[in-house]
């Protein structure tokens, strides 16, 4: 049982946006030990091919189960969630978490007038996955909702620059809401792990009555409701912290320069995947 419970969590995204989740993992549960891997060769996933990102979404997990052992995945992608989370589900031999559920039914709770939004990438809002997951949710938590999904193309290449504020991405953020700004919604599902990194434009542009939902802590929530329903939760009597690592499929030294300024000294260095 020691092994099994000191095994860690696995989690991969396309390149820094699933640091979001990552950190939000890491203070709701330090005890755990995680593996982290970016995908950045081949970032961005929004734009290409759903049988792609498929494709990609199970060579990660299936490294992530035949390389390190993991416990419990969390695909801390959405636009690999829309697309393979339900295969991921099958295949591996391990609890998988998308980030599509938690984010959806945050969303609804948020909600005082029933209107809602969600943004992401193309291949994200072309999947259909939040719209089944807001009326999955609506069924459960209260009356039915209205939601507005636009995608957003852009925004995931202004935060893979490290360009999150500034004339040209708010300038962006303005065109790309202005249909959901005229929906008078309350509430906005921040539907891509990247958008976070870009709260401070995109609520400078929504207004102060829009309520902007970030997937991360909701989904850190399930992580750690499964790990306690699955008896493999570490514990935290001892007071021992989790050990972190973090991969990249692309330029190491990018990675981890960039991704430490959003997740901080936890990434402290990061190493090639595939090992």
């Amino acid at each position: 049982m020691n092994a099994q419970v000191d095994r860690p969590i696995g989690m991969f995204d396309s390149g820094f946006g699933g640091l979001t989740v990552a950190r939000a993992v890491i203070d709701l549960l330090p005890s755990e030990n995680l593996v982290y891997i970016g995908d950045t060769a081949r970032y961005p996933y929004g734009p290409k091919p759903a049988s792609d990102v498929r494709s990609f979404a199970i060579e990660l997990a299936t490294s992530l189960v035949r390389d390190f052992s993991v416990k419990l995945i969390v695909v801390a992608c959405n636009t690999a969630a829309s697309v393979a989370l339900t295969e991921l589900q099958s295949l591996l031999s391990v609890p998988v978490i998308g980030v599509v559920e938690p984010g959806a039914r945050a969303l609804v709770r948020e909600t005082k007038n029933n209107r809602v939004a969600v943004i992401g990438t193309a291949g994200t809002i072309a999947s259909g996955a939040y719209e089944n997951a807001v009326a999955n949710a609506s069924c459960e938590i209260t009356s039915e909702v209205t939601l507005t999904a636009t995608a957003c193309p852009g925004f995931v290449e202004f935060v893979e620059r490290d360009e999150t504020s500034g004339a040209a991405v708010t300038e962006l953020a303005q065109k790309l809401l202005a249909p959901i700004r005229k929906a008078d919604v309350d509430a906005l599902l921040l539907g891509c792990t990247h958008y976070p990194y870009l709260s401070a434009v995109i609520g400078q542009v929504m207004g102060s009555g829009v309520k902007l939902i970030n997937s991360a802590d909701a989904t850190a929530l399930v992580v750690r409701d499964a790990l306690a329903s699955n008896k493999t939760a570490r514990s935290v009597d001892s007071g021992e912290r989790g050990s972190h690592e973090f991969y990249s499929s692309g330029d190491i030294k990018q990675f981890a320069e960039l991704g430490r300024r959003f997740l901080g000294p936890e990434l402290s260095i990061a190493k090639q995947w595939p090992k």
